[in-house]
């Protein structure tokens, strides 16, 4: 499936640290590792609400691409896993937990280490930050949903407990560790991980000070009729050659929108492209054209899942820009709508097989066996219990005092973008005001971006600096400023400062729903560019 990855900018806030059993120590003060494996020996169990065992605790030296940590392994009864890691010098007195994407699950010390994990890790210890990341109650891979079959209690863990125990029992080892509670705590995640961050700000508003949520559908079971719906229609019909196609045509109607040429859509929901203009005729010199049938796949994907009668049972689908995105590129399992083969991805099948019906029908489902006029309905007792944060009254989160940041790229095909919207524009209803939501709750949508991160946009962006300055100086964020990385390596995205020489071009990002529009100067960069109504 598609990295479910998240991108994590952290900055320096260096406080004073006090280590369990040693002196309290200055920032910049070298703190001794000798009390790491010693947290092997101290009782967590009585954690409220959330009993706590600790099975390994190592003191990692310093290496050329991480400093000193202590990294501690453990669970939160009966089954969520978790690895902290806390830095051995300049803690910055912050706690921060990162969200799992797909199904979590995965042996975590791998996940840690992977290229995805680890320049996560090294970015937030380069900053000072305790730094946990969790497995969502399972240990299974992120494709595979067997583990949940007909069993409701761990599909409980996934979809709500985990991300709470978790954040509990962190911080309670983090405030052991120094002999001082974190000052603030913020969580971060994309996909399924942006789902848990509303989840926390729905559910458990005081866990956290700031949440940032990227492509958080509200609903598993949205995306996954969705991934049925589109897969049905492509596959055996449209191939990566008709859809390059589609989008070649797609970015010459709508490219200027943001009063630019740069092969970037701004305003996709705007983009009035009928596919019938590829349409073959008789009188149509170009060859390169679509059939009836193709034609009708794509509109079918671009309308998302509907009954027989025309009633729409998901906010849409994919939005005009995300085409290169719906075949994935190999035969490997991705987020796609159907693989490089032609079949449709595994993905829903999971899902539906054994989570999405209860009870679940198991392995001998197929996607063909979904009705579209009937099935939808079956859907909410699984939903209740495995990730449902469609809840939009946000009000005690707000009370708290905390900060959410919402982002989403256009061109993301997993977690469609009228979700996001449709979340923010029910949840500024439900407060019942533009200013008082606007206060607490920003939805940035990234034109060009894909599923979480990458694509042809700037989806290079400091989330987390800018949530930091919300939260701890009342700097509410106006803009935030993205880049396109030309690196193909994830750890150049989430590294900042960005290295200057692998950057293409900025741009500025403003709060939905203000868009960013060309004024005059380089267009390569931010400074050009000013704000727009819709």
């Amino acid at each position: 499936m598609n990295k479910a990855c998240l991108i994590l900018a952290l900055i320096v806030n260096c406080a004073l640290v006090v280590r369990a059993g040693a002196d309290a120590q200055v920032p910049g003060q070298d703190a001794p590792m000798t009390d790491c494996t010693s947290l092997t020996h101290i009782d967590f169990t009585g954690t409220l609400d959330a009993s706590t065992q600790i099975t390994e605790a190592n003191a990692e030296p310093a290496s050329d691409q991480l400093p000193a940590y202590c990294r501690v392994s453990g669970y939160v009864a009966p089954a969520v896993g978790f690895v902290l890691a806390l830095p051995a010098n300049n803690w910055n007195g912050k706690f921060l937990e990162q969200g799992c994407g797909g199904f979590c699950g995965g042996d975590l010390r791998e996940l840690i280490a992977s290229n995805y994990g680890k320049p996560l890790l090294r970015d937030a210890l380069r900053r000072g930050y305790s730094f946990l990341i969790f497995d969502g109650g399972h240990v299974h891979g992120v494709l595979d949903a067997l583990w949940a079959y007909n069993n409701p209690q761990v599909q409980f863990e996934f979809g709500i407990r985990a991300p709470h125990v978790a954040a509990l029992a962190g911080k309670a080892i983090t405030e052991r560790y120094y002999s001082t509670a974190p000052a603030k705590s913020y969580f971060s995640g994309c996909s399924s991980g942006g789902q848990q961050a509303l989840s926390e700000a729905q559910r458990f508003p005081w866990d956290f000070d700031g949440i940032i949520a990227g492509a958080p559908s509200p609903t598993f079971s949205g995306p996954m009729m969705n991934y049925l719906w589109a897969g049905r229609a492509l596959a055996g019909t449209i191939n990566e050659a008709d859809l390059k196609l589609v989008h070649q045509a797609v970015v010459a109607l709508c490219d200027m929108d943001d009063g630019i040429k740069d092969g970037i859509i701004s305003d996709p929901q705007h983009c009035r492209f009928d596919p019938a203009e590829l349409l073959c005729r008789s009188d149509r010199k170009d060859s390169r054209c679509l059939t009836a049938t193709q034609v009708g796949a794509v509109k079918k994907v671009y309308a998302g899942p509907m009954t027989s009668k025309g009633e729409k049972l998901y906010t849409g689908g994919p939005l005009p820009g995300s085409e290169l995105n719906w075949i994935s590129e190999s035969d490997a399992p991705s987020a796609a709508y159907v693989n490089h083969s032609g079949r449709p991805e595994p993905w829903a099948k999971q899902y539906f097989a054994y989570i999405g019906f209860m009870p679940a029908p198991g392995p001998s489902w197929r996607p063909d066996d979904f009705d579209f006029d009937r099935d939808y309905k079956r859907l909410r007792m699984a939903e209740s219990l495995f990730g449902a944060a469609d809840n939009p009254d946000l009000r005690k989160f707000k009370a708290a005092g905390g900060k959410l940041i919402v982002y989403q790229g256009l061109e993301d095909q997993s977690d469609i973008p009228t979700d996001s919207i449709d979340y923010y524009e029910t949840t500024e209803r439900t407060i019942g005001d533009h200013s008082a939501t606007q206060a607490f709750f920003r939805l940035f949508l990234i034109p060009g971006m894909n599923h979480c991160t990458g694509g042809a946009g700037a989806f290079a962006i400091d989330y987390l600096n800018y949530l930091e300055a919300w939260v701890e100086k009342g700097q509410t964020p106006e803009k935030m400023i993205g880049a396109h990385v030309t690196s193909d390596d994830y750890a150049d995205w989430v590294k900042f400062p960005l290295d200057s020489s692998k950057v293409k071009f900025t741009r500025p990002l403003y709060p939905y729903p203000i868009r960013a529009k060309y004024r005059k100067g380089d267009p390569n960069s931010a400074a050009s560019f000013g704000p727009t109504a819709p």
